[in-house]
């Protein structure tokens, strides 16, 4: 079953700067809830490929991502390895004043079979539908 989630906000901070909290996923660890893990496996001008690893009580799952970076408009995101049969998504980042943008995150994902499917859906979709939260939170911190 595929599951989307389409999260945005309105942050009072300019779309570069909200590119590089969300480009920086080595850091999620210290502040996303559910990422216990994140490490970045190959990095090149225009993409990163990363490994995220997420817990939540018995559940666990890492997942590795190619991003493609388009600084400071967008970073694309497609499945590499993990337990999803499908994940892509976007995190897009549209100017509104110098200090003002609006922050998108759009995931679409399915996992592998029944059991993994719940399982990873579950998980998944606490994380991702908490990460625009948890980037803004972030940013207020860092830039103010």
């Amino acid at each position: 079953m595929l599951t989307t989630i389409n999260r945005s906000a309105l942050v009072m901070f300019p779309a570069d700067k909200m590119f590089e909290l969300v480009n920086d996923i080595a850091a999620y660890p210290d502040y996303m809830d559910g990422c216990v893990g994140a490490e970045v496996l190959e990095q090149g001008e225009a993409y990163m490929v990363a490994r995220l690893d997420l817990k939540k009580g018995a559940i666990a799952q890492s997942f590795t991502t190619r991003n493609n970076l388009i600084a400071p408009g967008s970073i694309g995101m497609k499945l590499e390895s993990g337990p999803f049969k499908r994940l892509e998504g976007e995190w897009t980042f549209k100017p509104l004043a110098d200090n003002a943008c609006k922050v998108s995150l759009v995931l679409e994902f399915e996992g592998r079979g029944l059991a993994t499917s719940i399982a990873s859906s579950s998980l998944f979709s606490n994380v991702a539908n908490n990460m625009v939260d948890a980037i803004c939170k972030r940013a207020e911190k860092i830039y103010r």
